[in-house]
Order: C-alpha cells, then sequence, then structure tokens
C-alpha cells in the first residue's frame, strides 16, 4: 500500500438514524484505517425504534455511482448491504462485473434489528445467483442463514456449520454464519461465529456482551471486515480482526446514548476520548 489508505466502497441503503446502512459503513471503514465511498441504493426513514418508510433508488442512478465511483477511484474491497429488489441486484451484479471487482463481502441485509422487513421474498433469489458467485466471503447472521437455506433457526453449532456449508455451495469463496442475535445450545456466554470455506472451517468466539444497542451490527462487522481485506489481510484474519473491534464497539456502545430504543455500537471507542 505504499504508506496510502487503501479504499473501499460500501454498496447499500441509507439510515437517517445513523447507526446502520451506508453511515454504519463509513464510520466503519473509518474505524478499521480505509478511505469510505458510497452507492446508495435505498433511502430509509428510520431510527433506533425502526423503520417507517423505504423509498428505493432508481436502478439506472444506482448504476450511474457504480460508474463513477470505480472511473475514478481505486477501489480495493466491496461491501454490499442492503438491495431491496431483484432489479437493483442485476444492476450492482453487472457494473461489478463490467468493472472486475475483488474482495466483495456481502452483508445478506434481509430484516432490521428491530424485524422490519427490507428485502422483496422475491429477490433472495436473484442475490443468491447473480452476487453470491462474486463474493469473497457472505456474512449472513443466524435468521439470514435461515431464510437463504430454506431451513429453520440453527439451534447447535452443527446446524449452523450445515446452513454455512449449504451457502457456500452457492457459489461464494466463503461464508460467515453469526451467531450473535441468538445464541445455540451451549453459547449462552458467548457469541460464536463459523467461516466456512473450502479450506475447512473455523471458529471465532467472544464474551457475549448484554446490552441493547446492536443497532448495525452486521452492518458494521461485514463492513470492518472489507476494510481489513483492502489493508492486504486474509479472509480468516480480517473477519478475527473484525470480531475483536466490534465486541470492544458494543461494550463502549452505552457511552453514546443515541436515541430511545436499540442503540448504535461506538465505533470510534478505540479512537475517541473514553470518559473515566
Amino acid at each position: 500500500m505504499t504508506g496510502r489508505i487503501p479504499i473501499a466502497l460500501t454498496i447499500a441503503g441509507s439510515d437517517s438514524g445513523g447507526g446502520a446502512g451506508i453511515q454504519a459503513d463509513l464510520k466503519s471503514f473509518s474505524a478499521n484505517r480505509a478511505y469510505g465511498a458510497s452507492v446508495i441504493t435505498a433511502l430509509t426513514a428510520q431510527n433506533t425504534q425502526g423503520v417507517s418508510a423505504i423509498h428505493e433508488v432508481p436502478t439506472d442512478f444506482v448504476t450511474a455511482q457504480i460508474d463513477a465511483v470505480f472511473s475514478d477511484l481505486d477501489v480495493v474491497a466491496v461491501k454490499i448491504g442492503m438491495l431491496a429488489s431483484s432489479e437493483i441486484i442485476r444492476a450492482v451484479a453487472e457494473g461489478l462485473r463490467k468493472w472486475d471487482v475483488a474482495n466483495i463481502v456481502i452483508d445478506p441485509v434481509m430484516v432490521t434489528t428491530s424485524g422490519d422487513p427490507l428485502i422483496a421474498d422475491e429477490a433472495v433469489e436473484t442475490l443468491k445467483s447473480e452476487l453470491f458467485p462474486l463474493a469473497a466471503v457472505v456474512t449472513p447472521n443466524l435468521h439470514e442463514a435461515a431464510r437463504l437455506t430454506n431451513g429453520k433457526l440453527a439451534a447447535n453449532r452443527n446446524e449452523m456449520k450445515g446452513q454455512g456449508r449449504a451457502i457456500l455451495a452457492m457459489g461464494t469463496g466463503a461464508v460467515l454464519v453469526k451467531g450473535g442475535h441468538a445464541p445455540v445450545e451451549g453459547d449462552a456466554g458467548e457469541a460464536a461465529d463459523i467461516l466456512v470455506s473450502r479450506q475447512g472451517e473455523e471458529w471465532f468466539a467472544a464474551p457475549r456482551v448484554d446490552t441493547k444497542n446492536t443497532h448495525g451490527t452486521g452492518c458494521s462487522l461485514s463492513s470492518a471486515i472489507a476494510a481489513n481485506l483492502a489493508n492486504g489481510m486474509d479472509i480468516p484474519g480480517a473477519v478475527a480482526a473484525a470480531k475483536v473491534w466490534l465486541t470492544g464497539a458494543l461494550k463502549a456502545s452505552g457511552e453514546l446514548a443515541v436515541g430511545k430504543g436499540a442503540g448504535p455500537v461506538h465505533h470510534f471507542h478505540n479512537l475517541w476520548p473514553r470518559g473515566e
């Protein structure tokens, strides 16, 4: 990198409350030493208590944003988040193929932390067929992994591993099945994620943080992984570093006191002065 800050791009929806989506992605990039660029796919009227409205960006404007970024910026890694329709998914896939993009991290955003749906049912199959084969890693939580595999919520580590293998078979480079939102059997005291690739499986565990401030955790983790890939880490190293950073961000989330509902994590816990 010759000392230069690498560039990472987020392709996702905007969160007007600032805790998830594009806003969380850009904060995560900055906190993990990457310059952040963005392509906005949707606008949401959203805060810590939920989503009240969604406005999709026209597909031709999504394409225009992608072309504008890649024609000028040397993008090293891409994080993909909320893509609400099949048309937008196809437009993003076409743009990524056109610009021959590497280091793609896909967070298959389907519902918010508060349970609000963010992707149409018919778009799930398009996501799997059009974008998964382009991805270096896909990062579903337990609910998303179940939906992607048309199965039930994983109840134990073996079931998490099985769903990870099923998603890997869809053509992606690797799959990180995240256990943070719903503890499985035997993992009550820790948040355990499994990375499944063609080289095997690896578990990443951290103490479970007791906090309501979990808004944007999936966005933030996947963006941190993308930033770490942009900085030259391999996938296991990028995942390990991102998980350590996110655990710290969850532990410090109470210092922010943002909103009346599920607040955001503290993206800059390692950088901002801490209260005594």
